[in-house]
């Protein structure tokens, strides 16, 4: 084992602290009022080598898997619902890379970001209405036409939804087999059948879009079908039959890798939470006592640090993990996500609490950070 940083990591880490320092934070509470795409970020973060083809290639090659954690990370000390307006056609294009056949991971990966000055976005439906990711409960179906595929559903809470030129739904081909009788589909943007429902306003990440997709007799050819009909009908008769795949839902699958990378993206919360703390009780005294020499204060923010180190490791340890194609069989990944939602949202109620009245304040960063938090202990 070796934690150190290697000088490319460090170097990477130090070009994504500047971006969010110097592009996302200065508009971050603009967008989190407005609730508007923050289209300006997302084009700088091309421009930085951040964003697209040749960042998803970097990251792909990282061996260790660490620069994905440090980009989220960092990106999200900066706003989380611009970091996620940057990085949420990600989860499409895994979702694409681990259902799809060669083919068309390399015709629809690309159509997740766009090529050039072209910025593109991916969604990845899987959220129902009373089945999150419960994949077993989803109601979305897909029923074969011919060469067509016509899906009906509705998706809800669906980062970039309604706005994607890619958009990938997950539904049941066959109900009886759960999660083993479903398939994924790649959508296209002007498919007829495909809507937006409702857009939601949301208590954080309010710069990320979020809303319902409707599938109304959404019509796509069998080539939209991820991994083929081939593919898909030798999984149905295994389902049938009896016979164990020794596998997950695809969908699952898919978050147990990612789910890391969203624990990193909490982490990047409270780490601006603790560090802006820090200099806000900088200088700062009570009964004459500066407030950093305080036991009491000490104690809180030893606290906070430590259980930041601890999830950080546990995120980490699970990135590298799926990188180097080792089983999370334990649900490794979904525990470095849980463990950093949870310590985010405890490391912001914390410091609010530390710093007293003002933190309630919307001049406060902590009141931002405390509400951006929360959907971590939620989503994926």
């Amino acid at each position: 084992m070796d934690f150190r940083l290697n000088d490319d990591q460090l170097e990477f880490q130090r070009t994504c602290r500047a971006f969010a320092r110097e592009v996302i934070r200065p508009i971050a509470d603009r967008y989190d009022r407005e609730e508007g795409i923050p289209w300006e970020a997302i084009k700088a973060a091309r421009a930085w080598g951040l964003h697209g083809l040749e960042h998803l290639q970097r990251m792909g090659g990282d061996q260790d898997g660490v620069l994905s954690c440090i980009y989220a990370e960092e990106l999200h000390w900066g706003c989380a619902g611009i970091a996620l307006a940057i990085q949420g056609s990600s989860l499409a294009a895994a979702g694409i890379a681990s259902s799809g056949t060669p083919e068309q991971i390399a015709r629809w990966v690309p159509e997740c970001f766009g090529t050039g000055d072209e910025i593109k976005l991916g969604a990845y439906a899987v959220t129902e209405s009373g089945a999150g990711s419960d994949v077993r409960s989803l109601r979305t179906t897909a029923r074969r036409e011919g060469d067509e595929w016509v899906l009906n559903g509705t998706k809800v809470f669906i980062t970039n939804g309604g706005i994607a030129d890619v958009t990938v739904v997950v539904a049941t081909v066959d109900p009886d087999l759960g999660h083993r009788g479903q398939a994924s589909f790649v959508v296209p943007k002007g498919t007829p059948g495909l809507s937006m429902g409702k857009k939601e306003s949301k208590l954080g990440i309010r710069a990320s879009q979020t809303s319902e997709v409707v599938l109304e007799d959404c019509r796509v050819p069998m080539e939209c079908l991820l991994g083929g009909y081939e593919k898909l009908q030798r999984k149905l008769e295994r389902a049938r039959s009896g016979q164990s795949t020794g596998r997950s839902s695809n969908a699952l699958a898919t978050f147990e890798l990612t789910r890391p990378l969203v624990g990193a993206s909490a982490l990047g919360i409270a780490q601006a939470a603790y560090e802006w703390t820090l200099e806000y009780l900088e200088g700062r005294s009570a009964d004459g006592v500066p407030l950093l020499e305080q036991q009491r204060v000490q104690q809180v923010l030893a606290d906070v640090a430590t259980e930041i180190e601890a999830a950080r490791l546990l995120v980490w340890r699970a990135a590298w993990m799926g990188r180097n194609g080792m089983p999370m069989t334990g649900g490794q990944g979904s525990m470095s996500k849980l463990k950093a939602g949870d310590v985010t949202m405890w490391v912001t109620t914390t410091l609010m609490d530390l710093v007293g009245p003002y933190a309630q304040t919307t001049e406060c960063p902590l009141e931002k950070w405390f509400r951006d938090a929360k959907i971590y202990q939620i989503f994926e």
